[in-house]
């Protein structure tokens, strides 16, 4: 028997359902649970995206990147923000300029005026004193001088006219020997012939008188003897006492030229005294007559620190903060201690500067819009305290170039990305989702050590 239920909400018939082999109409529970048509296709779409995305997180490639924030910065240290000092004691009377300004190498920025009104008289006077002390000092060197070369001479004509005595004195000395040795001989001679004329004597061979000659003879020749013995003690004697006075001209002159020296010295040092005493009374004066202060190269005001007239400072106080123009800027990133060691000078770098439009595709820096491209130049070799490590990055000269120095001034921030290896999207995803590093080491944190543990092991 064939039956049609009609839908209570008015709603149009379905297909029948054969029941016992003949077609019925889908009862109203039945017809609730079914699925719209719009849910199924968006099934469809779901699954066939679904389809298409397993293989393209496979194939789609995806840059590693490390990240940092910083700042823009001199690369040289003169370039960066310094602060001007005070060259003397006293107050600011004027100041050349204000915040802001642009400034040349030379340029004035202010000038100080001494809190002391007669202090250059009073340096000039001691300027002048220092100047008579070394003058003075200076005379009494050049007179000490000319005495150490007199004494010298003096010396050398004593000396020669102590050894021409003492030589005269060996000379009489070496005559006074052969003058007794002329006299033994005499009185050894006249000896020997009173010897003979005594023998011969009995003999009848010879007088008394010839007897008598001979022996006055041998006692004028022993006295003869003891004369020249007497002489020769007293030319020895001589001769030690001029080479005595040698000895103590020599002693005494060598003496008084010492002192001389000694005395030149202290000449010579109160001149280095005087001298440097001179320098600083100089360095003073030159301080005092040159109390305006000038730029140090060329750069701009960054602040005023003291105000005129109403402060009173101090040599070396701050008086000003000075922003060189920096020749040459990098961007100084702070990056965390777990991924320095992924960086080494040479990593290709995509930089941020604050204040530049840009839009950055992390994964796909070849699509990033108004992003610059950088070099790793630095990375330090400690931390800042907090377990940051800083890196310097330089521009890329294959890249476009960064922006002039109105975006790129000092202090600008900047966001960096460091580039790493190149590896397929769903890697990415997965090592994100284990939370594990961009870069895993093939080897043992030391050299060869895991070797070296299962060697040991």
């Amino acid at each position: 028997m064939e039956s049609r239920t009609a839908d209570p909400a008015g709603a149009q018939a379905v297909s029948p359902w054969m029941v016992g082999g003949e077609t019925a109409e889908p009862l109203p529970a039945m017809r609730l649970v079914r699925h719209p048509k719009t849910a199924r296709i968006l099934a469809w779409v779901l699954g066939l995206m679904a389809l298409v995305t397993l293989p393209g997180l496979y194939f789609a490639p995806w840059q590693q990147n490390v990240s940092g924030t910083g700042r823009v910065i001199a690369l040289a240290p003169p370039d960066r923000q310094q602060t001007i000092g005070a060259p003397v004691d006293g107050r600011v009377v004027k100041w050349y300029v204000v915040e802001g300004s642009k400034v040349k190498q030379g340029d004035p920025i202010l000038e100080i005026a001494d809190n002391d009104p007669g202090l250059m008289v009073r340096l000039e006077t001691e300027k002048s004193a220092v100047e008579y002390r070394l003058q003075a000092a200076r005379s009494r060197e050049s007179q000490l001088a000319d005495r150490i070369v007199e004494l010298e001479s003096s010396l050398r004509a004593d000396l020669s006219g102590a050894n021409f005595r003492t030589q005269m004195a060996v000379e009489r000395l070496r005559g006074a020997e052969q003058a007794l040795t002329e006299s033994e001989a005499r009185a050894l001679s006249a000896k020997q012939n009173i010897d003979r004329m005594k023998k011969l004597e009995p003999r009848g061979l010879a007088s008394v008188r010839q007897v008598e000659v001979a022996e006055a003879d041998h006692i004028a020749a022993i006295a003869q003897v003891e004369r020249a013995r007497n002489a020769l003690n007293a030319a020895r004697n001589e001769e030690q006492a001029f080479r005595a006075e040698r000895t103590r001209i020599d002693g005494d002159r060598s003496a008084s030229i010492k002192d001389a020296r000694a005395s030149r010295a202290s000449a010579q040092g109160e001149i280095a005294s005087a001298a440097a005493s001179m320098q600083q009374i100089d360095v003073r004066i030159a301080r005092q007559r040159t109390q305006s202060v000038t730029a140090p190269r060329d750069g701009t005001i960054f602040q005023l620190l003291v105000q005129p007239g109403s402060e009173f400072i101090k040599s070396g106080d701050p008086i000003c903060s000075f922003v060189p123009e920096s020749q040459e800027t990098v961007v100084a990133l702070m990056v965390d201690g777990n991924d320095m060691p992924l960086i080494s000078a040479g990593r290709s770098v995509r930089v941020n500067f604050e204040g530049w439009p840009a839009v950055q595709f992390v994964g796909w820096p070849s699509v990033a819009v108004g992003t610059f491209g950088g070099i790793v130049r630095l990375v330090d070799a400690t931390d800042d305290g907090s377990g940051k490590f800083r890196i310097l990055v330089e521009p890329d000269p294959k890249d476009d170039p960064w922006p002039s120095s109105i975006y790129l001034r000092q202090g600008v921030r900047a966001n960096g990305w460091v580039l790493l290896n190149q590896v397929s999207l769903g890697f990415e995803m997965w090592r994100q989702f284990n939370g594990f590093p961009p870069v895993i080491s093939q080897s043992a944190p030391g050299k060869d050590g895991g070797k070296k543990e299962k060697k040991n092991k």
